[in-house]
Order: structure tokens, then sequence, then C-alpha cells
């Protein structure tokens, strides 16, 4: 009887052992699928946005030159105004008469000069028979003389009264957009006053006087002189209008001051730009985008690649050969689009995780592919703008 019990609980529990054989232990989940973009050399276009404001490439104000009473305006404000072009009519009636004066006091003078001539010519021959004395011919030599002078004053003066009379008509010193009229017909202007009549400004061609700190020159200098950055071809610049978007046209540099500000510590530059329809008006704020310079051997990164730690470090998540996430700490320069200059932290053959960063941590074993929402290839050539890059 004993022995029969034995043998019951053997098997007894040799069939727990053989049950509990037959459950299989819990599978450990399968590695987080992320989506990465490889990492390589490429080309960028280095760009900087710089604030700005356009000026008109000509301003003529125009002011009296005589003191008189309005008496037209013959132009319509706003307009376009040639030069040489009649603008304001001044009252002339005190001009005519001083210019009518003058003449006459000319022709006083034209009379007066033959007398003395004259006399001074028989007072010579006097003087050779001793019938007058030699002090009497030096006389009247020297009264013919200041005759023939007081012509030339005269005919000066005749001059100045035409030339004053001709004051009496105001025209445009130079071709362009005239603004509003300062004074109206009936107004007394003066010589020498301090607001003028109007101004007139060319604005088929404009200028764009934007600053660059000296630090940034610096540093793109450097740049191209240790080789990283070659100069692009061609001063050209970009304009973007206060609304947000693009002016169509783009401009040309023109030259940069030779001195810093001491007060700003920034250089300015002046670029050109055509204005044919009158889009840009003087006085404008906008926003200038220059062509520093090519970046041939750059390292481009997706902005979603690119996160912060607690401490605000740029950090970026790369999968290495045996497909583990490391932590790298990068140092940007500048954003080329969606995407940043990388200096520091990553190099070509990286896989740059940008989707599933998600609760990833550094060491987990993953499963990359290429992204859904990020385009994997970047372009040929890129455009970097200095707008501030994470570091």
């Amino acid at each position: 009887m004993h022995k029969g019990k034995s043998a019951g609980l053997l098997l007894y529990v040799a069939t727990g052992m053989l049950t509990g054989c037959g459950k299989s232990a819990p599978e450990a989940p399968p590695p987080a699928a992320v989506g990465v973009v490889p990492i390589k050399y490429e080309s960028a276009v280095l760009t900087i946005d710089l604030p700005g404001r356009i000026t008109a490439s000509e301003t003529a104000e125009v002011r009296p030159q005589i003191n008189g009473v309005i008496r037209r305006r013959l132009f319509a404000e706003g307009g376009f105004v040639h030069a040489g072009q009649l603008l304001y009519e001044i009252e002339d009636a005190p001009y005519r008469a001083a210019l009518a004066q003058a003449r006459g006091a000319l022709a006083r003078a034209q009379a007066s000069i033959r007398a003395t001539g004259l006399q001074a010519q028989r007072y010579r021959d006097l003087v050779a028979i001793n019938a007058v004395s030699r002090q009497e011919s030096d006389n009247a030599s020297a009264a013919a003389q200041q005759a023939r002078a007081d012509v030339a004053a005269q005919g000066a003066a005749v001059q100045a009264a035409q030339v004053s009379q001709g004051f009496t008509r105001v025209r445009a010193p130079i071709s362009g957009r005239i603004g509003r009229s300062l004074f109206t017909p009936g107004a007394l202007v003066q010589a020498g006053q301090p607001d003028p009549l109007a101004t007139i400004q060319r604005t088929d061609m404009v200028y764009v006087d934007v600053t660059q700190s000296a630090a940034q020159i610096l540093d793109l200098k450097q740049a191209m002189r240790s080789g990283g950055v070659s100069e692009a071809s061609g001063a050209r610049v970009q304009l973007l209008l206060p609304n947000g978007t693009i002016y169509p046209v783009e401009g040309r540099l023109q030259f940069s001051e030779v001195t810093v500000d001491p007060s700003s510590g920034a250089v300015t530059l002046r670029a050109t730009f055509a204005n044919p329809d009158g889009l840009l008006l003087p006085g404008m704020f906008v926003r200038a985008r220059l062509i520093e310079g090519q970046r041939n051997q750059a390292i481009l990164a997706p902005q979603q690649g690119i996160t912060r730690d607690p401490r605000g470090r740029a950090t970026a998540m790369v999968v290495n050969a045996r497909n583990k996430v490391e932590l790298r700490q990068v140092v940007t320069d500048r954003a080329v689009g969606d995407k940043w200059i990388v200096t520091r932290g990553l190099k070509p053959g990286d896989r740059l995780i940008v989707e599933g960063l998600v609760n990833l941590k550094p060491g987990a074993v993953v499963r990359p592919g290429p992204p859904q929402q990020v385009t994997a290839e970047p372009g040929a050539t890129q455009e970097a703008t200095a707008s501030g890059g994470a570091k």
C-alpha cells in the first residue's frame, strides 16, 4: 500500500512538471521603429538677413531762390515731373521793374563812355602844345576808364536782374516723383526759408542701406581664409517686404563702408534695386537677404532631429552599426530652410533619428528605416540663413 502511494505521487509530480514545461515564456517586445536620415557632406549657400531701409537714388528739395508771392502751381501732387519742368510761378512784377532799371543804368553808362573818351583824347592833344596841364589830361583819362568800368558793372547788374527774374519761374532740378506741395498760390515764400516748396525723389532705382556687425564680417573672412567657405559669385541681394513676400527683382551690392560705426559696432552696406513699378517706397523698412558665400562641405541635419537637453544644449540621437541609439551633443551654425548646419557632433555616415524620438533612450535597440514624414534625400545646394543657430 505504501509502495502504491509513492508511485502515484511520483506520477503526479511528473505530470505537473510536464504541464509546467508546456507553458511558453513571455516574449520580449520588438525593437522600436525609428526614421533615420543619413548624414553626408553637402554644399550650402550662406545667406544672412539684415534689417534695412529704402532710400531714393536721388532726392531734391524744391526751394525758392528769391522772395515773392506764389502766383501759380503747375504740377499734380504725387505725379512724375521731368528735370527743367516748370513747377511754380512767383509774382515777377518787382523783378521786371528791377531789370528795366538796370538796363536804363547800362544805357546811361554806355552814353557817357563816348563823351569821356573823346574828352580824354582832346586833352592828350592839348597837352602836346601845352594848352592844358598834364594833371587835367590825366583826370580826363581816368574819367574815361571809370566810364568803361561803369558799363561793365551795369552790364553785370543787368545779368543779375535777369537771373532774379528767371528765379520767379521755379523748375524741377531732377526727374522723379514729386510729393505734396507745402505752399499754395498766394503764399509768401523767401530765399533761405527752412521748409521746401516740395520734394522730388527718383524712385525708378532705389537704395537699400543695411548694417552688418563687424563680428559677422570677421567670421566670414576667417572662414574664407581657412578654405571652409568660398566666395559667392556675384553680390546678389534679395529683399523681404514688410508683408512677408519676396520682392521679385534681385538687387546688387554696391559697396561697403570702410569704417566701423563706433556707436553700434556695425558696418553699413548699400544695395541697389530696380523699381520700375514703384512698389518700393523711400523710408520703407525691409529685410535684405545677402548671399555671403558657399560652404562646400557642410553637414546639414533636419531640424526634427535636433533637440535640447534640460541644460539647453543641442543634442541628436543617432543609430550606430549595432542598431543601438547613441546620444550626441552637437553645435549648429545657422538655419538652412528646415535644416541646421552642424559644425560639431555629427559626421558623414551617421544615421540621424528624425522620427520616433518619443521615450527613446540611449542604448536602446531600434529598427531604423526611412522616415515617413521627413524627406531623407537632401538637395544638392541649400541656402543657409544666419538667423541664429542652436548651440
